[in-house]
């Protein structure tokens, strides 16, 4: 699959590698597994020189010796002999002091497990280098609490250390109909949503669906859900590192989530674990997975709270192939492929929810976008889109198909929002009923 996309993060890394050339540059760049940040890197840094370092579980020394051979074929430079990562650091900060050049080095945050000395060690080679060296020093990483425990932990030696931090996101809605257009332009609004759906964007897995030509709704079925297949055991790989010992109440939690339990207090009751607290605010302020939502306009402290996971493909991988194990387990992959048939209408009318309020705000249009519900769970709207500036706003209901949307109970809805918000009833308003064919 070609390129797509990254106009923006191109930019900026062009820009710090601009600025590297004056004062050295210590980047971060976080992302979860598969998002692309690895691709995007090379990229960027395409006929410059530059040295990439992947940083996997071996011992120091043996990391030494492969990076010290990437470094001279790729710089062209005379390297010699080095046993610590932050000693041949020094070697190429120095050198950049004549020839500036750029170092990746990806999966950053294994050095940790490596060695733990290794990050200080590194500081103190940045601290006394960095003022006369030029070098554009871009470490990535896919572990989300490790990244943010090394880099914004002000107990770590490289807290404030990173110049720039740049969090890689999934591909927006209208990069994903960019791509399905290339590949087959007479695709159906059908096929975006179960590219979403599945995907929610992650550069990897739309990869894979494409080079195999999976390119509709049931194309993409059968690739997902034949023998083998990559995305069977996804979920748990990328997660069971972020959560050590305590994975199996984690992915319960998750698997809850993603069924539509989606409260403290039903999550808790769910789970069978009292304290369910301290897990909620791991997986959402350590591990970046959960997120609470709110109605639109609530106070920052109000209870009425429903946790979502923000990674469409996390949704999809807990709701079907976490809950269902047991058929991967047994061979029974084509009974949990009729399984997700059966529920597809109801999971991805709840995605189409989502995929509009992307939408909404990659659009730029909108101060303040969200949903509504009140504290019994009633009065539900789909979506409400505000623009503080020009004093309009837009409230409507999302379904599948628009026979199912009804304009009288969207301004009943409406009504009662109004009444709980009278400030807004001066704004300009607009009633909107988004099917599929919106997209």
């Amino acid at each position: 699959m070609k390129f797509y996309d990254r106009e923006k993060e191109l930019q900026t890394l062009h820009e710090i590698e601009e600025t590297s050339l004056g004062t050295s540059q210590m980047t971060v760049i976080v992302g979860r597994r598969r998002i692309g940040k690895t691709k995007l890197l090379l990229r960027a840094t395409e006929g410059k020189p530059c040295a990439y370092f992947f940083v996997s579980r071996k011992s120091e020394s043996i990391l030494c010796r492969q990076f010290i051979d990437v470094a001279e074929h790729s710089l062209g430079i005379p390297i010699g002999s080095y046993t610590h990562v932050a000693d041949l650091l020094e070697h190429l900060m120095k050198a950049s002091q004549n020839m500036p050049l750029t170092l990746i080095i990806d999966e950053f945050q294994e050095l940790m497990n490596i060695d733990a000395s290794i990050i200080g060690d590194i500081q103190r080679v940045w601290d006394l280098n960095k003022d006369r060296s030029h070098i554009n020093l871009l470490l990535s990483g896919s572990v989300y609490s490790m990244m943010h425990r090394i880099f914004e932990d002000n107990r770590e030696p490289l807290f404030s250390r990173a110049t720039n931090i740049i969090h890689i996101e999934a591909f927006r809605t209208g990069v994903l109909k960019e791509i399905l257009r290339d590949h087959n332009p007479d695709y159906t609004n059908e096929d975006l949503l179960a590219l979403y759906t599945f995907t929610g964007g992650v550069a990897w897995y739309v990869e894979l669906l494409m080079s195999a030509k999976a390119f509709t709704y049931k194309k993409m079925l059968d690739v997902i859900f034949r023998e083998n297949s990559l995305f069977i055991n996804e979920g748990k790989n990328l997660l069971i590192e972020e959560f050590g010992k305590d994975y199996g109440v984690y992915f319960s939690i998750l698997e809850c989530v993603a069924r539509g339990i989606n409260t403290r207090g039903d999550i808790a009751d769910a789970v069978g674990v009292n304290e369910i607290g301290g897990y909620l605010n791991k997986l959402e302020n350590s591990y970046n997975i959960l997120r609470q939502l709110r109605p639109i306009f609530s106070k920052a402290s109000s209870k009425t709270v429903k946790y979502y996971i923000a990674d469409n493909f996390m949704t999809f991988w807990f709701r079907f192939f976490h809950k269902y194990m047991t058929y991967v387990e047994s061979g029974s992959i084509e009974l949990l492929k009729q399984t997700v048939q059966r529920d597809y209408t109801t999971f991805s009318g709840a995605m189409l929810e989502r995929y509009f309020r992307q939408k909404a705000r990659e659009s730029g249009q909108y101060t303040n976008i969200g949903n509504y519900w009140d504290r019994k769970g009633g009065h539900e709207i789909d979506i409400v889109l505000v623009n503080e500036i020009d004093k309009s706003m837009k409230i409507g209901e999302v379904k599948r198909k628009a026979i199912n949307i009804s304009p009288s109970e969207l301004q009943e809805k409406t009504d009662y929002f109004l009444t709980l918000h009278p400030e807004l009833q001066s704004y300009k308003q607009e009633r909107v009923m988004l099917d599929m064919n919106d997209m």
